[in-house]
């Protein structure tokens, strides 16, 4: 089986994939032979429906669009804040951004979504979407996940990470379920955090222009930021030997790489633990860091 790696920064770190890309398809080589791109994720900065992260992204929409029609990638716009209202949905520059992704190149191309309303004005207005259900929800009850699998909205699902591990679980699920399932590798929020609710609704009040204060994370690590070591030692994480022997051998396929808000630096790292050839990984680092255009530090 093939695994579907969805990755960060549609518009946040387009310099990145504008280098990544190119040795992604000429050099396969480099690549794991089973590794595909299943989509590209992100939004602009200051955008109204964004959320999970406050969007940094500052690339033109349109050289974004181009990149990706060239090489035939679905692209996702991360549409997930959960405090959307009625008279949100008037929004110029998200609207302006469904007309130019809608029908861009051949590949299909998505909406990470966390409200109802949301998704029902994107459906009724641009109809050739998929959505996403966004991991903002915080589906955490094994049940509730199913449920969400169940309806005939989303494509994908992406459950809270501390699912991840339900194994036995998973593995009881109809295949036709299993397809749709998209699992969060690589958080480094703490297993027992009990306020990523709240996390997710401070980003969306940010996005909205509320004023608020930050949302202060208690994990005991919160001031060191994010690191992806720190990640791969949380025991939620998904490795790349789990996809290989657990997650394809039992039919899930799709992963999804979290990273909007790092640098680019830390993302290409990512990029090569999940998709490069450890043989091959100098030779990726050597073609995007000695790019000079390409602003890492």
């Amino acid at each position: 089986m093939k695994a579907y790696y969805h990755l960060p920064g549609l518009f946040e770190f387009y310099e990145l994939y504008k280098l990544f890309l190119p040795l992604f398809f000429e050099h396969r080589e480099y690549f794991y032979e089973n590794a595909r791109i299943g989509s590209i994720y992100g939004a602009p900065g200051d955008c109204l429906w964004g959320g999970g992260r406050v969007g940094y992204g500052e690339a033109h929409p349109e050289d974004v669009a181009a990149l990706m029609a060239k090489y035939d990638i679905s692209s996702r716009l991360t549409f997930s804040n959960s405090l959307l209202r009625e008279e949100h949905l008037g929004d110029l520059q998200c609207d302006r951004l469904c007309k130019l992704f809608e029908h861009n190149g051949k590949a299909h191309n998505g909406i990470v979504i966390c409200s109802d309303l949301l998704l029902e004005h994107i459906r009724n207005k641009y109809p050739d979407f998929y959505f996403v259900s966004s991991t903002t929800k915080v589906i955490t009850e094994f049940s509730e996940f199913e449920k969400e699998l169940s309806r005939t909205d989303f494509r994908y699902v992406v459950p809270d990470f501390r699912l991840n591990k339900s194994l036995e679980k998973l593995d009881r699920l109809d295949p036709t379920l299993k397809d749709k399932v998209e699992f969060l590798c690589n958080e480094c929020c703490s297993i027992a955090c009990k306020d990523r609710k709240r996390c997710y609704e401070n980003v969306s009040r940010k996005s909205l222009g509320e004023l608020c204060e930050d949302h202060r994370c208690t994990s005991p690590s919160a001031g060191r930021g994010y690191r992806f070591s720190d990640a791969m030692n949380n025991s939620a994480f998904i490795s790349r030997e789990d996809i290989e022997d657990v997650y394809l051998p039992s039919g899930f396929s799709n992963f999804k790489i979290e990273g909007r808000s790092l640098g680019s630096a830390v993302v290409l790292e990512m990029l090569m633990y999940y998709m490069v050839k450890p043989e091959y990984q100098i030779k990726v680092r050597e073609e995007i860091y000695l790019d000079s255009m390409l602003d890492l530090f």
